[in-house]
């Protein structure tokens, strides 16, 4: 169900926001983490919570361009694992999280917000610059919405 956006809600009101790619529906973003080269986040552009706030059509919608993303992730930085995230319990605005991992990153195999296991990055990820990642992003959209 929609509701009407909070004034602080971050994800309704962005600010510096690098967008990769949007519609009239959702948007992505790239994250700027040092850490985790390529991570993404897919926000939806109306203020819900859940996914089950959408519709079966904006569900679908949804989830196709998140497949697409991981795609276009997985062309573009050749992770060892792609890792998918709903949570919401700081900003409840429905967003999900795309992020390249890696066996050598920070906190491999924990989660990103978990403890580090170890100093550093890791092995580099590939270079990868936004307009590159955008058209994958595009590209990989284009041919999973025709599917």
């Amino acid at each position: 169900m929609p509701t009407s956006a909070p004034k602080d809600c971050p994800l309704c009101f962005p600010v510096g926001e690098t967008v990769l790619w949007h519609d009239a529906s959702c948007r992505v973003i790239r994250v700027d983490d040092a850490d985790y080269p390529g991570y993404c986040r897919l926000i939806w552009n109306e203020h819900v919570a859940e996914m089950s706030d959408l519709t079966p059509t904006e569900q679908r919608h949804c989830f196709n361009i998140l497949m697409a993303i991981e795609v276009a992730l997985r062309e573009c930085y050749r992770p060892e694992k792609i890792n998918l995230a709903s949570f919401g319990n700081v900003v409840p605005h429905l967003h999900w999280h795309l992020i390249p991992r890696y066996l050598d990153d920070r906190h491999f195999p924990q989660p990103v917000w978990g403890q580090a296991q170890r100093k550093g990055g890791g092995s580099p990820a590939p270079e990868v610059d936004d307009a590159r990642l955008a058209l994958a992003i595009r590209n990989a959209i284009a041919e999973h919405l025709a599917g």
